[in-house]
């Protein structure tokens, strides 16, 4: 996404507005739909993998939701590409917080 603009406010705090430009609005838009879908896509390959390791799960549930999660995770490369994202550009910076997704 475009940068923040920061401006001093009258009583002297930042006030933080979105630096938007038109011409890209769109790939900035996609960037965010897929920085929460690469966020949920983790999350539910974190908790597959947990079920997994719990024995929750039967042999042909564990190929499909691996099936499934592969799949994704291929599509989402797909959507990074044709917007000219990387799977890095989706890892938002929260600051003090660290990063949103965990860095491999």
């Amino acid at each position: 996404m475009q940068d923040f603009d920061e401006r001093v406010t009258a009583g002297g705090g930042l006030a933080r507005r979105l630096a938007t430009d038109p011409e890209t609005v769109e790939r900035d838009l996609m960037k965010l739909v897929l920085t929460i879908v690469e966020l949920l896509r983790q999350l539910m390959e974190r908790t597959a993998v947990h079920r997994v390791d719990q024995g929750d799960l039967r042999e042909d549930e564990e190929e499909r939701i691996g099936m499934t999660l592969m799949i994704l995770h291929e599509r989402m490369e797909e959507l990074c590409r044709r917007y000219d994202l990387s799977m890095d550009d989706l890892n938002l910076d929260l600051g003090p917080l660290g990063s949103l997704l965990p860095r491999d």
